[in-house]
Order: structure tokens, then sequence, then C-alpha cells
């Protein structure tokens, strides 16, 4: 069962690592400019966004298994769509698709990794998330080669498509959350809706600001580099390379940490770890200063957002061990705000002033994690003492 969910978050990394690394052959082949091109990649964000504003009361119904069947197939399909789409209203359309697929797959996923946490007895979500990045990776890399030996995107995010609709028949039946029961619990703190839980709007927000961080690392740290720090287009990718890589290999020591230090203090370290690094970045004008900065915030990112998830379905947990569909959601859906919006502030802040001060901007939004995930576990605490109150 934890095989076939880590392996289903490997699906979803490979998908995007495969997608997102043919970005200049897909401009190419919809001959779209820098700025129409741009608006065309807000097909995908925006699909994510709506669909994981719904999963939750979708998998309450159908459960995780069959939305992480459906919508790993719908995003393999919309791969195709999007490696052939000859102009940008259809490649738009497409990115919207496989957004919508990839959002619904998100959620149903980490409801899935909650449900074998609380079989386990213990945290595995930031190990689950090291199969994102891992298969991220896998995707860009694949993607690398497959540019390299002249592969057009339709006929590489064919193959794509086609590994992940075999690797998911193979893995899809061992995912639990097949047959979602109606919880007995009593009514508690629990049955309000997620949007009335101040805990929820906590961790929310310290998804969301890890989203911001990882985002502008992911997208911005080249250009930093290269701007900034005056290294070749190639080296700068490195930095990138070095964020992905050190955040999975710290993500698979993750479950070790939470269980021995507890999911505050490895937020409120990793916050402090991933400004600092961050901070480093920006303002120290050495090359080698920035590969080291983007690692650390790599490092101090690895476990904010599958924490924060983690947390929203364990608040969402009823008396009978069921529920935390909706709450997921609800955190997954804010968060995704910041992948949407947070590019574009980072790009305009660069814009009237550097990548620098941008950078010094991401490390603050970093640092606020740290607040966030304090007062969510006092928040949490005052629940849990209004429910015995109740009882």
């Amino acid at each position: 069962m934890r095989l076939a969910v880590f392996t289903v978050f490997a699906l979803n990394g490979l998908a995007l690592g495969s997608w997102a690394s043919r970005t200049p052959a897909l401009a190419a082949q919809v001959h779209a400019s820098p700025g129409v091109f741009g608006l065309a990649l807000l097909g995908a964000s925006a699909g994510m966004l709506a669909a994981a504003s719904v999963a939750g009361r979708i998998i309450e119904r159908a459960g995780a298994r069959a939305v992480v069947a459906g919508s790993t197939a719908m995003a393999a399909g919309s791969l195709v769509l999007v490696g052939f789409a000859p102009d940008v209203p259809l490649l738009a359309g497409a990115l919207l698709v496989i957004g919508a697929s990839v959002g619904m797959l998100d959620v149903a996923m980490n409801v899935a990794a909650v449900a074998v946490e609380r079989r386990a007895g213990k945290p595995l979500m930031p190990v689950f998330h090291a199969g994102f990045s891992f298969g991220a990776l896998a995707g860009s890399l694949a993607a690398g080669l497959a540019a390299g030996h002249g592969w057009s995107p339709g006929r590489h995010l064919t193959v794509a498509a086609v590994v992940a609709v075999a690797v998911l028949l193979l893995v899809v039946r061992a995912v639990p959350g097949s047959h979602p029961e109606p919880t007995t619990a009593p009514v508690s703190a629990v049955a309000r809706p997620p949007i009335r839980r101040p805990v929820l709007w906590l961790l929310a927000a310290v998804a969301l600001c890890s989203a911001v961080a990882e985002g502008a690392s992911s997208d911005w740290s080249a250009l930093l580099m290269t701007a900034e720090r005056g290294v070749g287009q190639g080296a700068a990718a490195l930095a990138f390379a070095g964020f992905q890589l050190v955040m999975a290999l710290t993500r698979l020591a993750g479950s070790w940490a939470q269980r021995r230090f507890g999911p505050t203090r490895c937020l409120a370290a990793g916050s402090a770890l991933a400004a600092a690094g961050l901070l480093a970045a920006a303002a120290i004008p050495v090359a080698a200063v920035g590969y080291l900065g983007f690692a650390l915030a790599g490092a101090g990112l690895a476990a904010s957002f599958p924490l924060a998830l983690s947390l929203a379905g364990d608040a969402g947990k009823r008396g009978d061990g069921t529920g935390g569909e909706r709450e997921i959601g609800f955190v997954t859906a804010i968060a995704y705000t910041g992948f949407l919006g947070g590019p574009p502030v980072i790009g305009g802040i660069a814009q009237v002033t550097d990548y620098n001060v941008a950078f010094v901007f991401v490390a603050v939004v970093a640092a606020l994690i740290l607040p966030a995930a304090v007062a969510a576990r006092r928040s949490r605490r005052r629940e849990e003492k209004q429910r015995a109150a109740v009882r």
C-alpha cells in the first residue's frame, strides 16, 4: 500500500516534469511569443485551483482510489493533447485539462497518503512527497533526453502518457480509499465547514507561503544566477536542480524528523533554514553562495507543504478514523493560489527593482511559515479543549 501511494506521487511528478520541461518546444510549436505563451500557461494553474476546490467533496463520495485512477488517466490523456496542440487556444485548453486532472490527483493522493499514515500509526507524508520530487526529476531528465534526440513534444508526451497509464494499472488496486463509508462520529468541531476553522486557515497559510517560496525558487533561481551572478545558462540550471534534489533527499528523512521533533518544530526549523538560504542567495553576490542558498532552501521547504496537508487531514479526522478529505482540499486550493499568483508577483518586484530584492521578499515569505505553524498548533489545541468541554 505504501509503495502504491508513493508510486502515485511519483506519477504526478512525472507528468509535471514531462510537459513543463518541454515548454520551449511547445512555445515554438504553437508560434507563441513569451507573453502569449505565459497566458496559455495560466490555464494549467487555473485548472489546478478549480479542481482542488471541489476535490474533497468528490473524494468523499467516490473514494480516493477511484479519483486517483480517473484523474491519472485524464492527466495522461491531456499530456497527449498538450504534445500535439497546433495553436495557442488548443494548448491553453489542453493545459487547463491537465491542470484540473493534476489538481484532483493532488488532493486524492494526499487523502490516500493520510489513510496510510493512519493505518501505519506514524508520519509518512514527507516520504510520499519525496516520490513526487523524484518523479518530477525523472520526468525532466527524460524530457531532456527526448529533446536531445530530436523527439517532438507529441511523440515524447505520448510515450510518457503510455508509461503513466501502464504503471497506474499495476498499482491502483493497492491504493486505499475504495469504498467510503458514512461516519457515525459525534458532531464536533470537525463537523464545521473548513472555511470556519481558524486552524485550517493557518495551515493553509503555511502551505501558501511554502508554495510561493518553492515556486519562486523553481521559476526564478536560474534567472537570479544569470542576471545577478553572471553565470551561464547551463550552470544556472544547476541551482534549480540542486534545489529539487536536496528537497527530495530531505523529504526521505522527513518522517524520522517528524517523529523525533514533532511537526511544529520541523516546520519552524525548516522555515528558518529556507529563509536563511534564500536571503544568502539574494544578499551575497557570490555564485557559490547562490547555489548553497538554494540547496538550503530546498532542505528547509521540503517538509512544509506535506506537513501542512498531513496536519489538515488530522484536523479533519473523525471519531471513527475517517475524514479529512474536505480539509485537505481546502488547504490545497489555497496553496495553489501561491503557485498561481506567486511568480507574477516575484516577476513584478524584479522588474521594478532586481532579482536580489525579489528574493529577499521570497525569504520573508518563507520566514512567515514559522509563526503560522505555531499559531496553527495553538488553534488546534483550543479546538480540542472546546471539543472536550462539549463532551
